[in-house]
């Protein structure tokens, strides 16, 4: 019998169980891959997540595996640049093979228990609510609290919608939706070798996201993105596209030419915006089951970090706003994200106000820890007017 069986050990789940383990907790950690392995992602942990696995005694870890960091940024919006350093720490931007064997063996050092290529077929219920798991093999798991840290399509997340009042969500086989806006965007991304860089790189064109960050292993991640509708188009020559949109980014295009791409191209529109309900009888929901949001704002990882810290404090102290707290931490980024996932020009006030910011050090920062999770969004809305 465990105290909490959390289903997913990627980041919110492994995070969760290592620092449930670390209070006495008796956790079960499943999930069906096996580590290391890879799955799609952002990369970038914003410096709030990086502050947190300090914290936790891992940064260390993540810098030992050949993690580099990056401490200042260039954001080019339409021309108008912004540039300087995060204001608390760096950004890092490691490989999923890296980050996730990182946290699961965090995870089984301080306690808990970890099963790899564990396939979940359904939730145990009881009077009470959520009582277990169910494996595909007929292995019944029990315990008071289960935690879905399984992703976006996330089975404990259709799971628990069967536990609640809303039958339309139950029939739709997702846990109630508090907010949704459809997928906005197609992404590729890729790894280069021999990108010179001496700083993060983010670029916004009409129609157009771009990113570049060092990761392990001397390689470079380029991302970019295009509006859901050109997916079409795009799938026809995704490199030839993804090159071509770097290609508008300053001398980006001729500095990833110049370098080789030594691993596929990694593409996907299978990227929804989502606010779940987080909690119920014998249940929670953390990282991308309870709330995902379009990559351009790269706060995946973070928030599956904070979701994990919010979660072991209210399990163990039987605090009972998770979801309310979550909310209020998560919802303003959420808001800028999809209005950023329309991947539009700036004009007008939004213009002016740029140029403002750029000409400032400060107000640089101020804007760039707004997405490193070190400046609340309320600041740049409230300067926005």
């Amino acid at each position: 019998m465990y105290d909490v069986i959390v289903v997913g050990a990627r980041p919110a789940g492994a995070a969760t169980a290592m620092l449930l383990a670390r209070r006495g907790v008796r956790v079960l950690a499943v999930d069906r891959a096996r580590f290391p392995s890879d799955t799609l992602s952002t990369h970038q942990i914003q410096p709030s997540g990086t502050e947190r696995l300090r914290r936790w005694g891992l940064l260390d870890r993540l810098i030992a595996a050949g993690t580099p960091a990056t401490g200042s940024v260039r954001f080019d919006i339409g021309g108008t640049v912004l540039q300087g350093r995060f204001p608390q720490g760096a950004l890092y931007s490691p490989r999923r093979t890296v980050l996730d064997a990182i946290l699961v063996d965090a995870a089984r050092e301080a306690g808990a228990e970890v099963r790899e290529g564990f396939h979940v077929a359904g939730l145990i219920r009881d009077e009470r609510g959520v009582a277990g798991i169910r494996g595909r093999d007929g292995t019944e798991l029990r315990a008071p609290v289960v935690i879905g840290a399984d992703g976006k399509h996330s089975l404990v997340a259709k799971e628990t919608a069967k536990e609640t009042a809303n039958e339309e969500a139950a029939n739709e086989g997702a846990a109630p939706v508090q907010r949704a806006v459809p997928p906005r965007t197609v992404a590729s991304y890729s790894y280069w070798e021999g990108v010179e860089q001496r700083h993060g790189e983010l670029y916004h064109r009409p129609g157009r996201a771009v990113a570049a960050f060092p990761t392990n292993d001397g390689l470079t991640m380029v991302y970019a993105a295009a509006p859901v509708d050109e997916f079409g188009a795009w799938r026809t020559d995704v490199e030839g596209h993804l090159l071509e949109t770097v290609d508008r980014c300053g001398d980006l295009g001729e500095r990833v030419r110049a370098g080789r791409r030594v691993e596929r191209l990694r593409t996907t529109v299978d990227l929804p915006n989502v606010v779940r309900r987080a909690q119920g009888p014998g249940w929670f929901l953390a990282g991308d089951a309870g709330l995902v949001m379009d990559p351009v704002t790269a706060q995946g990882i973070g928030n599956a970090l904070a979701d994990a810290e919010l979660l072991a404090e209210s399990i163990t102290t039987g605090r009972t706003d998770y979801q309310q707290r979550r909310d209020e931490q998560r919802l303003p980024m959420f808001e800028l994200t999809t209005r950023l996932a329309a991947l539009r020009p700036a004009k007008g006030l939004d213009k002016v106000l740029l140029k403002g910011i750029a000409r400032h050090r400060r107000s640089t920062e101020r804007f760039l820890g707004v997405f490193a999770g070190t400046a609340p969004v309320g600041w740049f809305q409230r300067a926005r007017g």
